[in-house]
């Protein structure tokens, strides 16, 4: 709404931005972000969705309305504009103490994510800094909504403060050029659904720095999974501003834990013949890739059984699909975007490929029979604030396949994943045990981007020299 307001004002026109109580905190600190701190509120007192229509019409007749009029006639040119309050710049040193000092220094800063650091001095920036050959002061792109420059320098930075290892520079580099693509929205991040970007890594580059693929998956223990799926969180706080300090930008309502990285267990598909999660976003199987995207919702542990695809592609279209995507469907459909990530263990995933099934044919058969009534989706749409959802008008202006909108029928059952392409698999976990998990995302806010991680020339002498023989 803000950053609408914004354009409109640079423009001279002036604007009134309605925004309920319980983000006006966050509409002041994004104002001033924008450069713009005065720009004109109408306060929408309390929850507009928990309002009778009654009581919606009170509120907008005493106290919007007369906002609107107030705000409208103040001109825009009257109003002040600022830029953003100046940081400390690269090789700055912003604190010196001990090792206690520098953490309760950070904390009381809202630098770290509540947990201890690695303070990051010089000398330890600069030994990320050797693993690329890229300026220190190369500007990335700008993260909003704080608006701050993501640089090489501050990425090293926020990698020695996660704990990430300085051979993992790389691997951060390309994570920071995602989370800058305007496609991933990182300016959605602190988006009341409380949604956490998780990292993919894919090809060769997983198995030579040891992050884990396989039995504990996703659970912290590895220091490359999680120091990495760390770092994409500090760079959300620090450098996008997504903290929830009194001054923060994040409104989760009930936000998650920060996610530790997923690697593929590249070995598993190429044995079964299927293509791995790099080359189905589109790279070679010998590039390593980084795929970051929101994960909304995460579903029970999902044990099939049977030597049957169809026993197991039943079970997991039931839990996976209906049971933990569908409540979320709806909301995802009024923005035509979904892309949930179905992490497959690898014997599970043999199953499939023993008997014939691609990836395509799994994905298919979750498409079609993942169904659920288009009144339900609509009705989770509307209580999730997306009141103006119409399933049949979408279909028919193309924002939904046409499947949506086969008939005017409440009850007819349409599909949970718009598209059988977007259903993500990725194979990974225990090769001795049955279970599967899925990991929804938040529609068309960070959807899945990609990034190819690009080595220094010297990649292999150096990383030998950094490591003993023994590092996991």
């Amino acid at each position: 709404m803000l950053r609408a307001s914004a354009v409109a004002e640079r423009a001279g026109v002036a604007s009134v931005s309605v925004i309920s109580t319980g983000f006006l905190q966050q509409a002041a600190l994004i104002s001033r972000n924008l450069g713009l701190p005065d720009m004109a509120i109408a306060e929408y007192p309390g929850v507009p969705m928990n309002d009778s229509l009654e009581e919606f019409r009170r509120k907008v007749e005493e106290h919007i309305y007369p906002a609107i009029v107030d705000g409208l006639m103040k001109s825009s040119a009257s109003r002040k504009s600022e830029g953003i309050v100046n940081e400390p710049e690269d090789r700055e040193i912003v604190y010196c103490g001990s090792f206690d000092e520098v953490q309760e220094h950070f904390h009381a800063n809202c630098w770290s994510d509540g947990l201890p650091i690695v303070p990051p001095t010089i000398e330890r920036v600069e030994r990320f800094l050797r693993f690329t050959t890229r300026d220190p002061q190369e500007v990335i792109g700008s993260l909003p909504l704080a608006h701050r420059k993501l640089t090489v320098w501050n990425v090293a930075v926020n990698g020695v403060m996660a704990g990430c290892r300085p051979e993992y520079m790389p691997i951060l580099l390309a994570a920071a050029e995602v989370l800058v693509d305007p496609k991933f929205k990182a300016e959605d991040c602190g988006s009341t659904p409380g949604w956490e970007p998780m990292l993919t890594l894919s090809g060769p580059l997983g198995r030579e720095l040891g992050f884990n693929s396989g039995q504990g998956a996703l659970r912290i223990g590895r220091q490359a999974n999680s120091s990495v799926g760390r770092f994409v969180r500090m760079i959300v706080r620090n450098v996008a501003g997504f903290t929830i300090s009194p001054e923060g930008l994040d409104k989760a309502t009930i936000g998650m834990n920060f996610q530790i990285a997923l690697a593929e267990n590249e070995d598993a598909c190429v044995q079964m013949g299927w293509t791995t999660y790099g080359q189905d976003r589109g790279f070679s199987i010998d590039d390593s890739v980084v795929t970051i995207q929101s994960v909304l919702i995460v579903s029970p542990p999902t044990y099939s059984a049977g030597d049957k695809p169809e026993e197991h592609a039943m079970l997991l279209a039931d839990v996976l699909g209906d049971r933990t995507a569908g409540y979320w469907a709806g909301v995802a459909m009024a923005y035509s975007n979904y892309h949930p990530i179905i992490v497959l263990g690898p014997a599970i995933a043999k199953i499939f490929a023993v008997n014939g099934w691609t990836k395509d044919m799994l994905r298919d058969y979750l498409y079609k029979n993942c169904r659920m009534k288009a009144k339900t989706a609509e009705g989770y749409a509307w209580a999730g604030g997306v009141t103006g959802f119409d399933m049949n008008r979408y279909a028919r202006e193309g924002l939904l396949p046409p499947a949506y909108g086969e008939s005017t029928d409440p009850d007819r059952l349409v599909p949970v994943f718009q598209r059988p392409e977007w259903i993500q698999i990725v194979v990974a976990g225990d090769n001795g045990r049955n279970q599967s998990k899925g990991y929804i995302n938040n529609h068309l806010q960070g959807v899945p981007t990609s990034r190819k991680v690009t080595l220094p020339p010297d990649w292999k002498v150096m990383l030998a020299a950094s490591r003993p023989a023994s590092a996991n």
